[in-house]
């Protein structure tokens, strides 16, 4: 971005918090960028308290806008040591301090100042210090800040001589030009008294001064809601006398010729907002991945490993499938070693060979420690390369699933393979990680709990007083909702919401303010299995958080860490994964057999009887009331019928009546029809129907001419119903269709026809991932039952789970296991067979 763009407008808003300010600044990201175009303003500035959190989602929205984003932060400095949590009485615990990034060592110079004031300088906020500034302060302006700014603070209490002291610090630690003073008009008697001394403080050492608004929302008559979202945060009524208050209305989002109006005597101070916007010119580097290095042994280059291992891999699950390659169940093993081929070819061509690497050590460390790996999720599970390697447990060559769906080589992003690990041991995986990567490489991941309709409700009632029981009755009415706002929604829906929204003025007060906050970032929290994996320190591309509690987390949720181009990586604890080892233990303890839980038979009757009969509490993924009548209704004959109905018991295909037209077509062969013969053999196994986004991808590829790379970016466009996109694929589909011979009519046909079911589509391999696991926990259940619910009953007990303890002890009861009470002298911790 070049700097003539901020020159022509007359003030740049240089100090805002927006909701990552976590319960004190109720602007929202998109709000802010809007509001600087609306005003004409060229440039923005986001300076949220003591974090960073929205920085590269402002950053991808102002430029979406043809807006300058310039990142800042307003930091806590300490009065003394950042280490020392026992202030002298006459200082308060912290001041404030505007910080502002000018490029690439400013943004470092951030991270490392940011994390290290949770890390190091935590004492009611995240603190720094001037000793820690100085050491930190290249690429960075600073701002004096407000009211709570050191030297404001001082000129409030008429100790000129500390403020004049504090003001030859900052602009000794900053470089030349860089430390401004900040001034501030929201109509305050503080601000009219202190605001003279700053100028003339100014004029006396010759520095530069600089305007601002201290924005916490977007328009004036936000104030009431952001004024509630204060009373939200310090727990406190609106009512009460004591509580935080911004004092004015004036904390909004103003114009430039406002702000020109307030400091008419000092017009330099908004002049100056355009300069320093002009020499903030940082921008997160242009996609590329920053990917930790794997070491391979000595004497191997890491893509001659990585080929090795894959090509061994093979030869490994060569062995196993040979019989069934021999007696025509499966294809032969030169198509195995053609599509692995490929495959190596396109994971090396796209860089990505050392991520297989890190995956597979991850997975060999913990089968070698006998933790249990679940059979795979998501896309990966289309890769044979990841069957090879021990990654995933589904053969996708039997199973017809699509590298493509997971690496498409036409769209480079990085490989996305989430990991299932027994649920009590996931935490060792995690600290191999760390071990082996570098601790300050290696990370978990940020994630941000909103304020959801029903939330929203309840805070704001409580802050208004309303009563209990009426903001109870009122919250239980709002349906919770995962997109859009549910409070619109629920006014729109429910009749009776309605009427009491219209007639009673409190409850429209209510609503309204609530409507307002909903959605509004509440907390911030670990994300339940992401972590990051950095080449080098993690503070080089983001800042660290630390919790109350301790945790250290990335400042960046896991979205942002994408973009970035680092590694990160879903670790997820699945305690059915546990279940099926305590199972096997207990198996082998009682009986002394060893079960292989990873070669059951995928055609065994007795498992598909109990599928067949519902009879699937505990069973992975089917034990719902409304799976357990699917399955009754269609009786799953084999795995693939599985695999479907997995992929049928979502939503949308239940709601479309997709589902029970499957069930249909299953006892009425009959009703399955093809509108094109070439359509069998891709719809064949789900009854003439579209269920997978797999199979939207085979019809473009064999009926369109499409490459699997083509057809990938087809079903992505489908999903994203972006006109101009979809039609540029209509017309390449419908083309690839005549060349083909089929009749415009028809191809049109059937373009809408894979428009429609392609809303509905599920990704097949994650659906044959689980549906694997759910025929494991399926086969112990009917093979072994009294060790299968022992094993769950002990999960569920473990986790405190009392409904389902009682749950499954009820099935017991009905399978004729008895379950003993608890016996001081005999029970241990765990359920056990007896």
């Amino acid at each position: 971005m070049t700097d003539s763009r901020t020159t022509n407008s007359t003030f740049i808003h240089l100090h805002t918090h927006t909701e990552y300010s976590i319960l004190d600044g109720a602007l929202r990201l998109a709000d802010l960028v809007k509001a600087a175009k609306a005003l004409n303003m060229p440039a923005v500035a986001i300076t949220d308290h003591g974090n960073i959190f929205g920085a590269v989602s402002f950053f991808r929205l102002a430029k979406e806008e043809k807006i300058k984003p310039i990142l800042g932060c307003e930091m806590y400095v300490a009065p003394g040591s950042r280490k020392d949590k026992n202030p002298e009485q006459n200082h308060p615990a912290h001041f404030h301090l505007l910080l502002l990034v000018k490029d690439e060592l400013g943004y470092r110079n951030l991270c490392e100042l940011i994390t290290r004031s949770y890390i190091e300088g935590f004492y009611y906020k995240p603190r720094i210090d001037k000793e820690l500034l100085a050491r930190h302060s290249q690429g960075l302006i600073g701002l004096s800040a407000c009211l709570k700014g050191e030297i404001s603070y001082y000129l409030e209490q008429d100790r000129e001589e500390e403020a004049e002291r504090a003001a030859r610090e900052y602009a000794r630690i900053f470089s030349p030009g860089d430390f401004y003073i900040e001034l501030q008009d929201h109509g305050l008697e503080a601000q009219q008294r202190v605001n003279p001394r700053l100028v003339a403080l100014a004029r006396k050492l010759g520095l530069p001064l600089v305007a601002t608004n201290d924005v916490h929302y977007f328009r004036k008559e936000d104030a009431a809601s952001h004024d509630v979202l204060l009373c939200i945060q310090t727990n406190k009524k609106v009512s009460e006398a004591d509580r935080i208050r911004f004092g004015t209305q004036e904390f909004y989002f103003k114009s430039s010729e406002e702000m020109a109006a307030l400091f008419q005597d000092v017009p330099e101070a908004v002049v100056n907002t355009t300069k320093i916007a002009a020499r903030c010119n940082f921008d997160f580097p242009a996609v590329g991945y920053s990917l930790p290095r794997f070491q391979p042994p000595p004497g191997f280059s890491l893509e001659e490993y990585f080929e090795k291992i894959a090509w061994e891999g093979l030869e490994r699950k060569l062995e196993v499938l040979r019989p069934r390659i021999k007696a025509g169940q499966l294809p032969s093993e030169e198509t195995y070693r053609e599509r692995l081929k490929k495959e190596i070819s396109l994971v090396k061509d796209m860089g990505f060979a050392g991520y297989f690497l890190i995956v597979w050590d991850l997975i060999r460390e913990a089968r070698s420690r006998g933790i249990p790996v679940g059979p795979g999720r998501g896309s990966a599970a289309g890769s044979l390369l990841a069957f090879v390697l021990g990654i995933t447990a589904v053969d996708p060559i039997e199973y017809n699933l699509l590298f493509e769906r997971f690496l498409n080589p036409e769209r480079v992003s990085l490989p996305d393979i989430d990991i299932d690990f027994c649920g009590r041991r996931r935490d060792e995986i995690i600290h191999y990680a760390t071990e082996k990567y570098g601790r300050e490489n290696v990370c978990q991941i940020i994630t941000f709990g909103t304020m959801a309709g029903r939330q929203a409700v309840r805070d704001v009632g409580r802050a208004l007083e309303v009563p209990l029981p009426e903001v109870d009755k009122i919250a239980k009415m709002i349906p919770p909702q995962s997109q859009g706002s549910a409070i619109d929604n629920a006014l729109q829906t429910v009749p009776q919401l309605k009427e009491l929204y219209t007639k009673n003025s409190k409850i429209t007060h209510l609503l309204d303010l609530a409507r307002k906050l909903e959605g509004q970032v509440r907390h911030p929290s670990i994300h339940a299995a992401g972590i990051v994996i950095a080449p080098k320190p993690l503070t080089e591309f983001l800042p660290l958080y630390m919790s109350t509690r301790g945790e250290i987390t990335t400042q960046f949720p896991m979205q942002d860490i994408e973009a970035l181009g680092l590694l990160k990586m879903d670790l997820l604890g699945l305690r059915n994964l546990t279940v099926i080892k305590d199972t096997l233990e207990l198996i082998k303890k009682d009986t002394g057999e060893d079960v292989d839980i990873d070669h059951v038979p995928l055609d065994d009757k007795e498992t598909f009887k109990l599928f067949q009969a519902g009879n699937t509490d505990g069973v992975f993924q089917f034990e719902s009331a409304g799976m357990k009548a699917l399955l009754r209704n269609y009786k799953p004959e084999n795995f693939r019928d599985l695999i479907a109905l997995n992929a049928l018991y979502r939503p949308g295909p239940l709601q479309s009546g997709m589902t029970e037209e499957f069930i249909k077509r299953k006892h009425h062969p009959e009703s399955i029809k093809y509108d094109l013969p070439e359509l069998e053999p891709i719809l064949k196994e789900t009854k003439g129907l579209i269920v997978y986004q797999e199979q939207v991808m085979m019809i473009a590829t064999e009926l369109a001419g499409f490459s699997l790379a083509e057809a990938d970016l087809l079903r992505k466009a489908i999903g994203k119903k972006k006109t101009a996109v979809m039609k540029a694929q209509r017309d390449r589909f419908i083309q690839g269709a005549k060349k083909r011979g089929i009749s415009q009519a028809q191809a049109n046909q059937l373009f809408e026809t894979i428009n429609y079911f392609a809303g509905y589509g599920f990704n097949k391999s994650h659906s044959a991932a689980y549906a694997y696991l759910a025929f494991q926990t399926a086969y112990l259940k009917a093979h072994y039952p009294v060790y299968f619910l022992a094993a769950l009953l002990t999960s569920e007990a473990e986790k405190g789970a009392t409904d389902q303890v009682v749950k499954y002890i009820n099935e017991c009861k009905e399978m004729g296991i008895q379950v003993l009470t608890p016996d001081i002298n005999e029970s241990g911790l765990t359920f056990t067979v007896v």
